[in-house]
């Protein structure tokens, strides 16, 4: 691309540095969206260098980004060996021996224009002890390792409301949309970037490969993971570290033979210098141990990951380094900067796939014209910035309310000053059990109260309106709630059942 060519001003070629997942996400959306509009869509990606390939959980926002595609749901499973997941069980992170689960949807439903979190802390102050995963459906059929997809025929019961996602191979979800944007016109460039070529006026004009071809274009979105090819070598764009919030810089991840029927659910143990992460796949589970170079060494970390797999390894442990963080600048000029290369937050609440979409999405509603004008890729970096910090916040606040100082790593933790919105909003909590959401904040009212209630947050208070209720009918209200989502429960069929289609979602009413 030369300076003096376009003058319409309208970006006729992306080309995507990087496959992996985020490359291959961004050119199956941009093929379903920017194809039929004629712009031409390249992806350049070289076999030599491998891929994270590691995130295998997801979060419910997913379904709109299939949606968006229109795939269909039971090939997308077969294909990617997917299992689906109803939330996130955390083991040992308040206390040893505790646990609580983190569940997708919402726990009861608002009574009295009020959330119903103070209906329950209401409760709590009447006698009334039912763990608050009893008000949530997910958590209920979780537990019994059930599964069906949301009853919308049931207006009046909470499984028309169900919300879910997916655990999947990520090698095989890469292979799947390759397979579905190239049917779409998206051309593959096999090759390795030895040289990004600028134009007197700082954009990117080609990457040039090892062996002297040039892929040109008009917008360069770089994929190349933690290397930041072009976001940072190019462009020169700064990387914030957030250690002294998330100290865990390492991760190492082995699969392992599956020894039972896989749970509908994501598993994070606490482990003594951070986390293991259990992920059930169709025909395999993963695991990795999450933790701080500080306070554990790779091999040591290494050997606890492999001494705790529930089956057969079927690989080494592979080692991963990191730093959280993001860059300063997501988007410069006429590169902008996805997955890995964009910024990385552990994946403690699976987030990683969702902010390559959340990304996506962000810049086809800011998508530019080739004059690449500053106002919109200012608010496309403040959009980013922001997203990644309020998921930054949700993370230390599982890391921040630990009871736990039986290691250093543990004791530090706890002892975490928590950035400015999260103590914002565990005050809040603690006066009278009030959770506030901004507009375009990812973690829901439920999502938080699951994390600050399984941490052991103590709220003083409820919403005063919540005692226009009498004793006996605020207890008969929770016990309501309860009973609904077991006889709820009690009509999903068996998760296995349901994967292996031996039982439609029809015969679970019949």
């Amino acid at each position: 691309m030369s300076d003096s060519v376009n003058p319409n001003g309208v970006v006729q070629s992306v080309v995507i540095v990087g496959g992996g997942t985020a490359g291959w996400m961004a050119a199956a959306a941009l093929s379903k969206i920017l194809g039929p509009q004629g712009v031409t869509i390249t992806l350049v990606e070289s076999e030599e260098i491998g891929t994270v390939g590691v995130g295998e959980a997801t979060i419910p926002q997913l379904l709109n980004f299939n949606a968006l595609l229109e795939l269909d749901e039971d090939d997308f499973v077969r294909a990617t060996e997917a299992t689906y997941k109803l939330g996130i069980e955390f083991v040992d992170w308040r206390a040893l021996g505790d646990r609580y689960f983190h569940p997708f949807g919402s726990y009861g439903q608002a009574m009295l224009g009020v959330d119903f979190q103070h209906l329950w802390l209401k409760g709590g102050l009447l006698g009334q002890t039912a763990p608050l995963d009893d008000y949530a459906l997910a958590a209920v059929a979780a537990r019994q390792g059930r599964f069906l997809r949301p009853q919308p025929q049931m207006p009046r019961s909470p499984l028309s409301k169900l919300s879910y996602a997916f655990h999947f191979d990520a090698a095989l979800y890469a292979r799947y949309l390759r397979l579905y944007a190239e049917r779409r016109g998206v051309a593959r460039v096999e090759g390795r970037v030895v040289q990004v070529a600028r134009t007197e006026t700082g954009l990117v004009e080609a990457v040039v490969l090892a062996d002297g071809r040039r892929v040109a274009g008009d917008l360069f979105i770089d994929c190349t993971g933690f290397q930041g090819l072009l976001i940072g070598g190019a462009m020169g764009s700064a990387y914030v570290d957030w250690t002294p919030w998330l100290p865990c810089d390492r991760a190492v991840a082995q699969p392992s033979a599956s020894v039972g029927p896989p749970t509908p659910y994501t598993r994070s143990t606490a482990l003594a210098a951070g986390w293991r992460w259990r992920i059930p796949l169709q025909h395999r589970v993963g695991n990795g141990y999450v933790y701080s170079s500080a306070h554990l060494s790779d091999d040591e970390a290494a050997a606890v990951l492999t001494a705790g797999l529930d089956g057969e390894a079927l690989a080494e442990p592979r080692l991963l380094r990191f730093t959280a963080g993001h860059r300063a600048q997501p988007w410069i000029g006429n590169v902008v900067s996805l997955g890995l290369a964009s910024g990385f937050l552990e994946p403690l609440e699976s987030t990683s796939i969702h902010m390559v979409q959340t990304g996506i999405a962000r810049l086809m509603t800011l998508f530019p014209s080739a004059r690449f004008e500053a106002a919109e890729i200012a608010e496309y970096n403040r959009q980013t910035v922001r997203e990644y910090e309020t998921v930054r916040d949700f993370l230390v606040l599982h890391y921040k309310l630990t009871e736990r100082d039986d290691t250093p790593f543990w004791r530090a933790c706890a002892a975490l000053a928590p950035p400015e919105g999260l103590a914002r909003k565990l005050e809040l909590f603690r006066t009278n059990g009030r959770i506030v959401r901004e507009a375009d904040e990812l973690f829901t009212e439920t999502s938080w109260l699951a994390v600050m209630v399984g941490q052991g947050c103590q709220a003083r208070g409820y919403h005063p309106v919540v005692d226009r209720l009498s004793t006996e009918e605020t207890l008969r209200r929770l016990a309501d709630v309860r009973d609904v989502n077991l006889r709820a429960a009690s009509l999903m069929p068996d998760h296995l059942e349901f994967l292996k289609g031996r039982r439609s979602p029809q015969a679970a009413f019949a």
